[in-house]
């Protein structure tokens, strides 16, 4: 069943509409600013896994976020709302786009995960099974691997466990709801799983948080949403590490996406499309 062509400022006003980018995102500027400032000291749950080239202290962080995401550039601003450019979120969309066009054209293999399981594995869902109606081989290795993740919290103790084709983590413990994570172990993990068995590395990760700069690290071609105030993706995208990190609120409802995803599609030119 084929849908209607998104045009780009339907797009936007979709963006604007659910506060998935615009002047007043919700994700506050002080929220923003105490994430700069924690990756700018290198803590591990900001770093997703990455591995910067160089030290990005705090005001070095905002510039790039102003310049690639659209936060208010001037530290000076402390709290409310802070932006993402929703023109910025449909630039960087189009670039996913032209990332899964190339991908789709040599019929590579993708592995998707997400961080964000509740919210974003429609999204993450939608472009990996388009990818394999257009030929692509999905990925979605170690399957029940147990490991521990640190957190804030303290040590957990994880499973990798598939919603549809996208890899997510869960509790050890049984627990039904998938969890949400910052952390680069399950991609390196799923890769690892991966080679053990013979297969090569994936063409494409799609993905947010660790599952993308944990993929993009080790050198395979990545991309997937990032929030005002994760600073990873961002940085890894400027560092040349990461392929595409698109700005958005990543903790909207998840029907919210659906637009997003369709844009991507009929970019790539992989719509029209089934459910």
């Amino acid at each position: 069943m084929s849908r209607a062509q998104l045009t780009r400022p339907e797009l936007v006003a979709h963006l604007l509409r659910h506060r998935l980018a615009g002047p007043a995102v919700p994700t506050l500027r002080q929220n923003n600013l105490r994430h700069y400032r924690l990756f700018g000291q290198a803590d591990p749950v900001a770093l997703m896994g990455l591995d910067p080239e160089r030290r990005w202290g705090p005001g070095a962080v905002l510039d790039l976020m102003a310049e690639r995401v659209g936060v208010h550039p001037d530290f000076s601003y402390g709290q409310g709302p802070d932006t993402i450019d929703p023109e910025r979120t449909v630039d960087a969309l189009e670039r996913l786009a032209g990332l899964l066009a190339a991908t789709a054209r040599r019929r590579g293999s993708v592995l998707a995960g997400t961080g964000h399981p509740t919210k974003l594995a429609g999204f993450h869902g939608a472009l990996a099974r388009a990818l394999e109606r257009a030929g692509c081989t999905l990925r979605t290795p170690a399957l029940g691997t147990r490991f521990r993740e640190p957190t804030p919290a303290g040590p957990r103790t994880c499973a990798l466990d598939a919603v549809g084709p996208v890899l997510v983590v869960r509790s050890a413990d049984g627990a039904r709801e998938p969890l949400h994570t910052h952390s680069p172990q399950p991609v390196r993990l799923a890769l690892a799983a991966l080679t053990a068995a013979g297969n090569p590395l994936p063409d494409l990760v799609l993905g947010d948080h660790g599952w993308l700069c944990g993929a993009g690290r080790l050198g395979i071609p990545a991309g997937g949403p990032a929030d005002s105030n994760d600073v990873a993706p961002f940085v890894a995208e400027a560092e040349g590490t990461v392929a595409v990190a698109v700005p958005m609120d990543d903790g909207a409802q998840p029907d919210c996406y659906r637009a997003l995803s369709d844009y991507v599609l009929q970019r790539a030119d992989l719509a029209p499309y089934k459910d």
